[in-house]
């Protein structure tokens, strides 16, 4: 059984959450044959204020 968690700044929405576990679940079945129901993503967000790239806080671009 695939468990995939993704990592994401937070703001993303309900649509695009679904087209993403949509598309990567369709890719688990056919590049690892799992079965489409053994599938389990986990979204965890992170604040902009918790991540920082190049020396600057995202929340800070």
């Amino acid at each position: 059984m695939p468990n995939i968690t993704v990592e994401l700044l937070s703001g993303r929405t309900m649509d695009q959450r679904r087209e993403f576990v949509s598309a990567v679940t369709e890719a688990a079945v056919g590049i690892l044959k799992a079965r489409k129901e053994s599938v389990r993503i986990v979204f965890q967000e992170i604040e902009k204020s918790d991540v920082a790239n190049g020396g600057l806080l995202e929340s800070d671009k």
